[in-house]
């Protein structure tokens, strides 16, 4: 067997124990608070700290898969896409994969999730913010898929000013907006619906940094071939890379 066999298979059985810590939630109460925010919650301790270490612990070797890229007045960073982590830091796709974690993101959401595809580089991925100015501007989440796409973002290095900066009820005509900010501190978590909470991170100051990971999970993983076309160009110019995106969803 393989060293990244053994290594997966570590993986796995350690994903198995740390996704144990969502049955010391009180899920009806979060429930209810997601439901309330129009689809949106943020806890400040989500994971647990040994989850956390062994996801700060793969940074240094991840930062040489970073691809950085830059759109003008919308965003500035750099991303480690799926095919990264699925080699680098197998701990990560094992969780993201957990059936006991899905479950509770199931009674979380009132949806039968699914995880995506492995032609969609964006299932989970890593955000570096490593740069004074890396950002992203505000925008959705949006879903190409034809279901709707739940985003869940977990904090692993925050050593930044910067924050998540977010609006609910931004397509609810009979409901005033509301708009707060947070700092995605390590081991912190937010769970939203991708197509209704308007969100941006705001700028990294000097001398800092910011990593983050985000999972996808959706309701129905069919795409249309122009659908997909769309979604390999915006993670091609805003995320990864086109020989990242392509070479991959040839596969």
């Amino acid at each position: 067997m393989s060293r990244a066999s053994v290594e997966e298979m570590i993986a796995d059985a350690d994903a198995a124990d740390e996704a144990a810590f969502v049955d010391d939630l009180d899920t009806p109460v979060l429930k209810q608070r997601f439901e309330a925010d129009n689809e949106f919650i943020f806890l400040d301790e989500f994971l647990p700290v040994e989850t956390t270490t062994r996801f700060q612990a793969r940074i240094p070797e991840l930062a040489e898969a970073v691809h950085r890229n830059y759109i003008p007045r919308h965003k500035k960073g750099g991303s480690v896409s799926r095919y990264a982590l699925d080699e680098l830091a197998p701990e990560i796709p094992a969780l993201y994969r957990n059936p006991r974690f899905i479950a509770w993101l199931e009674r979380m959401t009132g949806e039968t999730l699914q995880v995506c595809p492995e032609s969609d580089p964006h299932a989970y991925a890593l955000y570096f913010y490593t740069e004074p100015g890396d950002h992203i501007g505000w925008h959705f989440d949006t879903s190409y898929y034809a279901g709707k796409r739940y985003t869940l973002l977990l904090g692993v290095v925050d050593e930044s000013s910067a924050q998540l900066e977010f609006e609910l009820f931004k397509n609810d005509e009979n409901r005033e907006t509301v708009g707060d900010a947070r700092n995605l501190r390590p081991g912190a978590m937010c769970l939203f619906n991708g197509d209704e909470v308007w969100h941006r991170i705001t700028p990294l100051g000097d001398n800092e940094r910011r990593i983050s990971l985000t999972f996808e999970y959706v309701t129905d993983t069919h795409m249309s071939g122009w659908q997909r076309f769309v979604s390999n160009m915006k993670d091609s110019i805003a995320y990864f890379g086109f020989k990242q995106v392509f070479k991959r969803d040839q596969r």
